[in-house]
């Protein structure tokens, strides 16, 4: 049972990215999946999750308009696409498991690194 987090990489500022989050070893519709990130030297922010249903909830004001998410259960992966990058969404993206967008989270995957630079 994991998932894992890819796409990262160097983008410059107003630039996209999508990230994925793969899940293995169990049936992804069952679950809400939510996004956080973690800048060096900060604490771990919660961004946003997609529930069971396609239904979005945000965690942080600063990435709406910019971010959004989605889901392919078929695929067993969930995406965050990112537009319009700041530098201060450089962070390493994590993506997790819940029950509802309002659980705890029960299980985390490996993360993957944002730089946004130019």
């Amino acid at each position: 049972v994991q998932l894992q987090a890819s796409g990262g990489g160097l983008v410059q500022p107003g630039g996209s990215l999508r990230l994925s989050c793969a899940a293995s070893g169990f049936t992804l519709v069952d679950f809400a999946i939510g996004w956080s990130r973690q800048a060096p030297g900060k604490e771990r922010e919660g961004i946003l999750c997609i529930s069971n249903t396609g239904r979005v909830t945000y965690y942080t004001g600063s990435v709406k308009g910019r971010f959004t998410v989605s889901r392919d259960n078929a695929e067993s992966t969930a995406y965050l696409q990112m537009n319009d990058l700041k530098p201060e969404d450089t962070a390493v993206y994590v993506c997790e498991r819940r029950w509802h967008c309002h659980s705890p989270v029960h299980l985390k995957g490996q993360g993957t690194q944002v730089t946004v630079s130019s």
